[in-house]
């Protein structure tokens, strides 16, 4: 797919699926992007195909076969929390397709690092004792809403509804990337602010250190879905 503006590719965090961009895919749609907003296998409408074979490798080839089945280019795209991890290694192997990363309240992995190895220790005890407790021993239970930073009541209902168990093995596996973060791609970390989703403060550190450009966006880590409209004007003043 070619076209004069870039297409919004939109990966989601942990425990969510692609239906958490719906608002703002609607809204870049009624801009006049294109755009697509993919699942992870294992979770959301997928969660069917949770497996302990899944890595994060898994999840970088389901977003490398869309882009390459669906044949696009020009990608602006953006990985919210987990998916930070994501987005690094698809810019790690298909560099010539993406127009730049977007960097959404995200994980900041290097290479060799697991999401679990950047984590603050009470967390990784935590969810690895929600995973033992699962039935299936493969994946970990969904924090309630208000994790996330959304305390409306009907949205809290909603993403209470939809949020499916998260495969532990993609937290513990290592990202394998052969270039540096971004591989050299225009990147942009954004921080959602109110309230501050505290497990991200290594990533941000690296952030902070690199000296990527960060856009501060006054909504709860779950902003795409709590605070649409801000994040489609945040994604358009950085795009433009």
């Amino acid at each position: 797919m070619n076209s004069l503006k870039p297409h919004f590719l939109l990966i989601h965090g942990a425990w969510h699926g692609g239906w958490v961009w719906k608002d703002v895919e609607l809204a870049l749609r009624n801009q006049g992007y294109s755009v697509s907003c993919p699942t992870q296998t294992g979770l959301g409408e997928r969660q069917h195909l949770l497996s302990k074979s899944l890595t994060l490798d898994t999840f970088i080839e389901d977003i490398i076969n869309h882009i390459l089945i669906e044949d696009l280019s020009n990608i602006i795209l953006v990985g919210h929390s987990f998916a930070g991890s994501v987005i690094t290694g698809v810019a790690d192997k298909l560099k010539e397709r993406i127009n730049r990363l977007i960097y959404f309240d995200a994980v900041i992995l290097l290479n060799g690092q697991s999401p679990f190895d950047i984590a603050p220790d009470n967390i990784v005890k935590e969810r690895l004792k929600l995973a033992e407790s699962s039935k299936d021993g493969l994946s970990i239970q969904p924090p309630k809403p208000e994790a996330f930073g959304v305390v409306d009541q009907r949205k809290a209902y909603m993403l209470a509804k939809r949020l499916t168990p998260h495969p532990v093995s993609t937290f513990q596996s290592k990202l394998n990337i052969k270039n540096d973060v971004g591989n050299g791609l225009p990147l942009s970390y954004i921080f959602c602010i109110n309230p501050v989703y505290e497990s991200l403060e290594s990533s941000r550190d690296i952030v902070r250190k690199k000296k990527w450009p960060i856009f501060e966006l006054n909504g709860s880590h779950n902003a795409m879905y709590t605070h649409p409209k801000e994040t489609l004007n945040l994604f358009m003043k950085i795009c433009n």
